[in-house]
């Protein structure tokens, strides 16, 4: 596993489970003979810009962009110069009405990351042009335990569930001791029907004040 922070301790258990090891010989054997993404070597980089101990806010998404160029392994950017995708496009224009920042110029999100926004997939890998083709490998199984870890050991965290893959982790958060925050997912199909409008950016903020973390500088 290429995972360098403090997960790496956390998980040491957990990557040695059959299912884990069945999983990543399983994505080995797809990364060799398919086009996948992201990059094997940005499979895990979710975890080693945002440590177990700095995460404040996870935002959960489905799985990888499956286009060409697109994935780096942080869920829903893409690196400076890929064009944005139209979920992000979305997820902008409600950043630039909840908060009033300018509409950013690209889709890099490692300034989150980097502030603590544990920008996470519930399947961390796809084939290109096949979006959800490796969602029975078992990355769900290992995305639970993510979720678990961080509901049991943190207190006070921000869950940010776009979209109904992304919901269905939501039962395994206690809403007692962490804020929760579910809208339909940004893309273009659904972001009409509650995404826009539902604040996510201001309402994490305001939760992130109260319990006197320091805030999340959203703007790019």
């Amino acid at each position: 596993m290429e995972i360098a922070s403090d997960w790496h301790d956390l998980l040491e258990r957990e990557v040695k489970q059959p299912y884990f090891k069945y999983l990543l010989n399983n994505v080995e054997r797809e990364y060799q003979n398919a086009s996948v993404f992201p990059p094997k070597n940005q499979m895990f980089r979710a975890f080693n810009l945002t440590t177990f101990q700095n995460t404040k806010v996870v935002i959960l998404g489905q799985d990888p962009y499956h286009g060409r160029g697109q994935a780096n392994g942080l869920s829903f950017s893409v690196n400076k110069g890929v064009t944005i995708p139209p979920s992000l496009k979305n997820i902008y224009k409600e950043l630039v009405s909840d908060i009033g920042c300018y509409f950013p110029e690209h889709g890099d999100l490692t300034k989150w990351a980097a502030q603590g926004v544990l920008l996470l997939n519930t399947v961390l890998t796809v084939r290109e042009s096949k979006a959800h083709s490796h969602r029975s490998l078992g990355w769900e199984t290992f995305t639970d335990r993510i979720i678990s870890l961080l509901n049991d050991e943190k207190e006070h965290l921000v869950f940010i569930l776009w979209g109904k893959h992304a919901q269905k982790k939501g039962n395994m958060i206690d809403q007692s001791r962490h804020l929760v925050l579910t809208s339909p997912h940004p893309s273009p199909l659904s972001a009409h029907r509650g995404f826009f409008g539902s604040r996510p950016f201001s309402n994490t903020n305001a939760y992130l004040s109260q319990y006197h973390q320091s805030t999340i500088n959203w703007c790019l």
